[in-house]
């Protein structure tokens, strides 16, 4: 199974069907909600706060914004797919919810927001989906922008799906020369089914990174009840399915054209398809 952001640009692959199971897969919208739920809880908000603003990127269809609302506070939401837009808006969230690409950045006066949290949704910009795209730039301006729309002391947590060290290293590297002060947190770190990245970001001076859960023989423990969040094992799904849909050969030419479109969406240099594409090439003498 392909990464999302391997397939199509976020715009385009929560498309209205891939937006609807937002509000109708009880599984996706339990997975988005303890996400969030965890994401609310490294803020580390006071429990006499109340009313407090705080944004959430890449609000989606506004499930991890509701975990906002019931803690008593106000939020603005932004997010770049239209359709999932209105999911929100048919869902009657309570925040307020704009049409935004974060790689421009957020049309907000500085110290507008108390906090910030986002689910799954910083990873896209690692991926250049238009030509005029750099995805060190974009991921500049996002972050150069959400330092200066918190006040200072704010604190942002950002849960995202890391495709390897080198997008970790990057994001990273990119908040901290914005201002940020903090770091990476991963809950259950030697858990291959329930680890989670969090970028926990600081403003000010209260810097105190906060524990992650499952480093000390904590274990995750999977509920019976069917309402609990599962997790896969994404490798042997990706086999199954692979081999349940007769997927591509390694080196063959369906392959190597798969896999050039794909470098072309990140915005890598690939060489012109021609008719040797994926030849094959006969015995050496």
């Amino acid at each position: 199974m392909s990464r999302p952001e391997h397939i199509a640009p976020p715009e385009i692959f929560y498309d209205d069907v891939e937006s609807k199971k937002y509000s109708s897969n009880s599984r996706i919208i339990e997975i988005q909600t303890k996400m969030a739920e965890r994401a609310y809880e490294l803020l580390a908000i006071p429990e006499t706060a109340e009313g407090l603003m705080l944004l959430d990127i890449g609000c989606g269809s506004g499930i991890s914004g509701d975990v906002i609302t019931d803690a008593g506070h106000h939020w603005i939401g932004c997010d770049i797919s239209q359709h999932m837009l209105d999911v929100a808006i048919d869902r009657e969230v309570e925040g307020d919810v704009m049409l935004r690409d974060i790689g421009q950045g957020f049309p907000f006066r500085a110290g507008s927001f108390d906090g910030a949290i986002s689910i799954s949704a910083i990873q896209w910009l690692c991926n250049a989906e238009k030509s005029h795209h750099n995805p060190r730039k974009r991921l500049h301006t996002f972050f150069q922008s959400l330092f200066n729309v918190l006040t200072r002391g704010g604190k942002a947590i950002l849960q995202f799906y890391p495709e390897n060290s080198a997008q970790i290293e990057m994001i990273t590297a990119s908040a901290l020369r914005c201002g940020f002060s903090g770091g990476l947190l991963i809950d259950y770190p030697n858990s291959s089914k329930a680890k989670k990245y969090f970028l926990v970001l600081f403003t000010g001076n209260n810097n105190i990174m906060p524990s992650a859960k499952g480093v000390e023989g904590e274990e995750y423990e999977e509920e019976e009840d069917s309402n609990e969040v599962k997790y896969s094992n994404r490798k042997r799904d990706r086999r199954r399915v692979a081999k349940s849909k007769g997927s591509a050969q390694h080196k063959t030419k369906e392959w190597i054209m798969n896999k050039k479109e794909r470098q072309r969406k990140q915005g890598k240099e690939i060489k012109n398809d021609s008719k040797f594409s994926g030849r094959k090439r006969g015995p050496r003498f």
